[in-house]
């Protein structure tokens, strides 16, 4: 990363600090920015943590979760922070219509911008940059920008626990997009002895019956396997939503699912938004859903994990889902 020096003397003295991080918050977005917000204060910055929209009540147990500001909400004192902001913080998203309206207020925003993310094709919105497609979370990331600094020996419980939970969520419990870097840096974290059986459980046990219940019926009566292409979809339309009532975060992770299954290689969430069709891709080996996401779903993510989005109806957008699959598994 080109320009420490200059940061770590920047940081020197205290500064209002924005961390952003992008809509629909899931743990390493969480992880990396509580992680960045504890370490920050603790060397006496003022900052605060900006999500675009509210997070899954699921990460409530993450420290300073509660500080967070959610721009929907707080739009005035969002934008007021924004304003007097003199250091800002980019996390686990690669170009800013992931902040939505938020982009406007800091794409010429005289403030320092630092960007720290995992993800492809980083947008060159900021004037630091620490950017590695391989790296198995932007909470990875952010331990070795701590690194950087010279400061990973300096963390905490807090800290730790922040971190831990971003790699955690993001590797699926360390079954992908792990490398020998993730898990030494995980093996640093422990020293500050988070209690990992609790993290666990916290992370994956504390779903809500009508989470269960969704479930059920997406495995149910909503899922299709077609064999010839190896791949699982799983569709949830409008009357499901009213059905169970379905907020923002309900559908967290029930793509996983369609992953267990020995034949399916590639899994598809596609859920009938208000005015979107929205398509959460996973695949396994070398299928890239990015590919799919990127070419006709003007999205992307990682090769194994991404997401995107198409206008008009559900089941056309499920047909057009099974044209291209011929393209991309053989």
């Amino acid at each position: 990363m080109e320009g420490i020096l200059e940061i770590v003397q920047f940081l020197q003295s205290p500064k209002d600090v924005v961390i952003f991080s992008h809509r629909n918050p899931d743990g390493d977005a969480m992880g990396s920015s509580l992680a960045l917000k504890l370490f920050l204060e603790n060397t006496g910055h003022t900052v605060s943590v900006i999500y675009p929209s509210e997070y899954p009540a699921t990460l409530c147990f993450l420290p300073k979760s509660d500080d967070a500001i959610i721009f929907d909400f707080e739009t005035e004192k969002s934008i007021e922070k924004i304003k007097n902001a003199k250091l800002m913080f980019f996390l686990d998203f690669s170009g800013l219509d992931r902040i939505d309206k938020m982009g406007e207020f800091v794409v010429d925003h005289p403030a320092m911008k630092i960007h720290i993310d995992h993800h492809l094709d980083p947008e060159p919105f900021a004037d630091f940059v620490l950017s590695d497609s391989t790296a198995s979370s932007t909470s990875e990331l952010v331990f070795r920008f701590f690194e950087l600094l010279g400061v990973h020996n300096r963390l905490n419980h807090e800290i730790a626990t922040c971190l831990l939970t971003g790699i955690i969520t993001d590797t699926g419990s360390f079954k992908y997009n792990v490398t020998s870097t993730t898990f030494k840096i995980a093996g640093e974290l422990m020293k500050y002895e988070p209690d990992l059986n609790d993290l666990q459980d916290k992370i994956y046990n504390r779903q809500s019956e009508k989470y269960i219940r969704l479930l059920g019926h997406c495995l149910a009566n909503r899922m299709e396997i077609i064999p010839e292409y190896k791949t699982g979809i799983i569709k949830l339309t409008k009357e499901d939503y009213k059905t169970y009532d379905i907020q923002r975060g309900d559908t967290e992770g029930i793509v996983n699912y369609l992953m267990m299954i020995n034949s399916v290689e590639v899994a598809a969430l596609i859920t009938e938004q208000p005015t979107i069709i929205k398509l959460s891709l996973r695949s396994k080996a070398d299928i890239s859903v990015q590919k799919i996401a990127r070419d006709h779903f003007k999205g992307g993510g990682h090769k194994n994990a991404s997401g995107g989005a198409a206008y008009g109806n559900l089941e056309a957008v499920i047909k057009k889902f099974k044209s291209i699959l011929p393209n991309y598994i053989k």
